[in-house]
């Protein structure tokens, strides 16, 4: 069944009220590898993390090496960074002071450490 275009506006209208009445809303803006996992706490730590667990987003204008540099712990230990191909638009969110949340996606043993961890972002509204 294709939809037509108003009726497709009315259906997300009507998706968005619903979960706007059940609490917030949370708008998937990234999913991604984590940058920086084997030179932080990620390693160390790997036997205690689990898929959808809540991870913290800071935010680091000051970073040598990225303006846009968002840094991402779990529990207070830092496992690594946004890559930073893809953080531009979650620094500016940061920055204008949305609220945003992130969680592990996916956990997987790999060689290759840019394979070990998904990680996705939301903004919530």
């Amino acid at each position: 069944m294709r939809l037509r275009p108003i009726e497709l506006l009315a259906l997300l209208c009507a998706l968005w009220l619903s979960a706007a009445n059940a609490g917030e809303v949370r708008i998937l803006v990234q999913s991604s590898p984590l940058a920086g996992f084997k030179y932080h706490a990620g390693e160390d730590l790997w036997p205690e993390l689990r898929e959808g667990d809540r991870l913290d987003l800071v935010r680091e204008p000051d970073n040598d090496y990225d303006a846009n540099a968002v840094r991402v712990e779990w529990r207070g230990n830092k496992l690594g960074y946004l890559p930073r191909a893809e953080n531009r638009a979650v620094a500016a969110a940061m920055d204008n002071g949305d609220k945003v949340d992130a969680r592990i996606a996916k956990l997987r043993q790999h060689r290759n450490p840019w394979q070990r961890m998904l990680i996705e972002v939301f903004v919530v509204l």
